[in-house]
């Protein structure tokens, strides 16, 4: 049977960007990254989980770190300009991004969000992200995925 390709499968095919499909059980309900990683097999120091917040400024940014770590807001405002920001709240992910809660990808989403990967990433080969459904994930270059979304590397989590 053929893999289900998602929307942000289709963006890396059509540019040409290589990467590796992933699927894994979510029946129990586990949504958290550190299972997925578990599950998937990756390190989760490999494996990013895809944040969105609110500026001070009113203007949405996206933030990519490990599974394992938390948004530093403070540092996390610094990297965009911003005075302070905010996660979104859960109720307003799918309208403002396409994705919903467990499923956000940096990739895909209805509109471009200035996007900041944390700087963890930026000396691997390879990392882990969202395929933009619960129990889809895709693995890139980080660069790649940089390019592609337009994004920044910077130090932007504590443990």
């Amino acid at each position: 049977m053929a893999e289900e390709k998602t929307n942000v499968m289709r963006l890396l095919d059509q540019k040409k960007i290589p990467y590796t499909p992933h699927a894994y059980d979510v029946s129990d309900g586990a949504l958290d990254g550190v299972t997925a990683a578990k599950r998937l097999g990756v390190a989760p120091e490999t494996c990013f989980k895809t944040l969105v917040t609110a500026g001070a400024s009113k203007n949405h940014h996206v933030f990519v770190i490990p599974v394992e770590k938390e948004l530093d807001l403070k540092a996390a405002a610094k990297a965009v300009g911003e005075k302070s920001v905010e996660m979104l709240k859960q109720a307003q992910l799918l309208p403002l991004t396409g994705y919903i809660h467990g499923g956000c990808s940096p990739l895909g989403m209805k509109k471009r969000f200035g996007t900041v990967i944390d700087a963890s990433a930026e000396d691997l080969s390879e990392m882990t992200v969202s395929a933009g459904k619960i129990g889809r994930q895709v693995t890139l270059s980080p660069q790649a995925l940089a390019s592609l979304s337009g994004a920044s590397f910077a130090a932007v989590t504590r443990m």
